[in-house]
């Protein structure tokens, strides 16, 4: 589905990711580690459009995006849950929730109104509906970002360390949506501090240090020793 080749992206005149080459295969979850500014975020950016790519290609279902706006990758199918939410603070969880469906198109499934499937997954969001979104809590306000981006039917879904700042309790509930949205057929790349998190969600692992792809593989194939080596501090 997703085909990453030898990415290179800078900043200005400084690179920061070095002929990346990933792959995230349709209907699985494969989740990006690594230490805190290796380039995770920006790999995320680039796949979604927000930042340009110096040389290499990300092909999405046979389709080269480089080039392309993040409105026409999001067109394609790719849904972005970046790192801090980013839900409209002055809009009611719903008004936030409607926003999602810009990404839809003019017509509907045909199924009802499309807002009240994402209630099986988050149903805490019904009983919410009405509040403004920068009064939530920080588990609260993720569970509406992945809801909202969830409305515009995407196959591809980045997230971006969903766990972050949230309680225990919340987190079991994103990894419960995530293992539906998987069971949906909907593919996710997720970036990923919480280990166990991640090696409970994800069927393969890749592992970035200084901008570039180290390690890769299953999940199941993730040693300490290159947790230790690669992802403690």
């Amino acid at each position: 589905m997703l085909e990453v080749r030898g990415l290179n992206v800078a900043y200005g005149e400084s690179q920061v990711l070095w002929d990346v080459t990933l792959d995230v295969p349709a209907g699985s979850v494969v989740c990006l580690m690594g230490r805190n500014g290796v380039g995770k975020t920006t790999l995320l950016k680039s796949i979604m459009g927000l930042l340009p790519a110096r040389s290499g290609r990300i092909g999405f279902d046979g389709t080269d995006l480089v080039g392309r706006r993040p409105e026409e990758r999001a067109s394609y199918g790719i849904g972005y849950v970046p790192q801090g939410r980013e839900i409209f603070p002055n809009l009611t969880v719903l008004e936030n929730l409607r926003m999602g469906l810009l990404g839809r198109g003019r017509n509907g499934d045909g199924h009802g109104d499309p807002v009240e499937h994402v209630f099986d997954l988050f149903p805490k969001l019904k009983a919410l509906l009405g509040r403004k979104g920068g009064v939530l809590s920080g588990g609260e306000q993720q569970q509406l970002a992945i809801a909202r981006v969830l409305l515009a039917r995407p196959k591809l879904l980045l997230m971006d360390e969903p766990t972050e700042g949230i309680q225990p309790s919340v987190i079991l509930q994103i990894e419960e949506a995530i293992e539906r949205i998987k069971a949906q057929g909907i593919s996710v790349l997720l970036v990923e501090q919480y280990l166990e998190f991640a090696w409970r969600l994800a069927s393969a692992y890749a592992i970035m240090r200084k901008g570039t792809i180290v390690s890769k593989g299953a999940t199941k194939e993730l040693r300490e020793d290159m947790v230790r080596q690669h992802l403690t501090v």
